[in-house]
């Protein structure tokens, strides 16, 4: 955590085989712009790959989006 410009969320245990959540605020005139950065990884190699690329990487992208908002 470096406040206020930014903190990170890392999984060290879970469902996930990693995952790294950086949110940074930036101020724009009167704003505070906020940038999510959102690595992960799936287990199971070449199945958790296809499953990242059909469903799971998008469906992150909608949740983050929706509780952003």
């Amino acid at each position: 955590m470096k406040k206020p410009e930014q903190f990170t969320d890392e999984m060290l245990k879970g469902a996930f085989k990693s995952m790294h959540h950086q949110h940074i605020f930036r101020k724009k005139e009167d704003k505070t712009i906020m940038i999510d950065i959102f690595d992960f990884e799936s287990p199971l190699d070449i199945i958790g790959s296809c499953f990242n690329a059909v469903f799971l990487t998008g469906y992150l992208k909608k949740f983050l989006l929706e509780r952003n908002d």
